[in-house]
């Protein structure tokens, strides 16, 4: 005969005392900062031997580290992030919880120094372009000081010979998208929900609010900005505001040069030159016509619904029968 053990469960007890075991040793490993020479690996973290971990680095509970990686000084994995493929991080950057750099695809991933990647965020990953062909190499690289933040995704080129290339001192804020092929220049600001299309280029110093759509190979010019839940299916010239469902010019980004530091003299000559530009004498005049023509005429015989004239017109001939 066959005995069947019932194991009882853990006492409540013996159960809490084990969680705030394990919250403190989450704790302790975020709060462990490494001497500069020294770095410290958790137990529970998967580290490849042939993977290159520079000093002072510490690498949290659960991560994951490939045998191509390159981890620079002073980094620092959270709990259950990961590095994936031929990855190079420079040194002091910071890959939150549930963070995917890198991909074992041909090709590499390279990250400047000074980057954090948020909660989440996946960088360096294969695009989604049915151009790409398995076994194809694919790049991406980006430069110093940027902040990614949670949820965002960044993919790889979408050829050996292209590369999608993030600068310096961008601020990519919670679940946008930069697909293969950007090439995203410095001190740029995308909020929240900003999504880029294959191959589009974005300048220095643009900002986009929040839910902007950008077609593919589309350029954004420096100093511009886009409004929120803007799509935008053409190029945005330098220096203007834009907006709309499929956006359209709104004037100087004022504000932004402002911030920028531009002097009144420079903010004049724009002016003069958005006007010669965007706002020809052909232009002026038909706009001058259009707003007399509706103060002449308060209520036009053109506005008039169609559907009310055609039931008159059939009584009349009905009468003269």
């Amino acid at each position: 005969m066959f005995s069947l053990h019932v194991h009882k469960p853990l006492s409540a007890t013996l159960r809490t005392l084990t969680l705030v075991h394990f919250s403190r040793t989450l704790s302790d490993v975020s709060n462990q900062k490494p001497s500069e020479t020294t770095s410290f690996i958790h137990p529970t973290a998967v580290v490849h031997p042939d993977a290159v971990i520079g000093q002072g680095v510490s690498i949290g509970p659960f991560c994951t580290v490939g045998s191509s990686a390159k981890i620079g000084n002073a980094c620092r994995l959270y709990p259950g992030s990961h590095i994936f493929g031929n990855t190079e991080l420079g040194e002091r950057c910071i890959l939150m919880t549930g963070t995917v750099v890198g991909d074992d695809l041909p090709g590499r991933t390279v990250l400047g120094c000074n980057n954090i990647i948020g909660h989440h965020a996946v960088v360096g990953i294969k695009c989604q372009d049915m151009k790409y062909k398995t076994g194809d190499e694919c790049f991406l690289e980006v430069g110093d000081n940027n902040e990614i933040r949670e949820h965002t995704s960044i993919h790889r080129s979408s050829k050996s010979n292209e590369m999608t290339v993030i600068g310096d001192n961008n601020l990519i804020m919670g679940s946008c998208h930069i697909a293969h092929d950007c090439k995203v220049g410095n001190d740029n600001i995308f909020a929240n929900n900003t999504l880029l299309a294959g191959h589009v280029v974005v300048e220095d110093y643009a900002h986009t609010a929040g839910a902007t759509v950008v077609h593919q190979f589309c350029c954004i010019g420096s100093f511009s900005f886009i409004g929120g839940g803007s799509v935008v299916s053409q190029d945005v010239p330098r220096y203007v505001m834009v907006s709309g469902e499929r956006a359209e010019l709104r004037g100087l980004n004022l504000e932004g040069l402002r911030r920028r530091g531009f002097s009144m003299q420079e903010v004049r000559s724009l002016r003069t030159a958005y006007r010669n530009i965007f706002m020809p004498i052909d232009f002026l005049i038909y706009f001058c016509c259009f707003k007399l023509g509706k103060r002449m005429w308060r209520k036009p015989i053109l506005y008039k619904p169609l559907g009310r004239a055609v039931p008159s017109v059939r009584l009349l001939q009905h009468q003269e029968i």
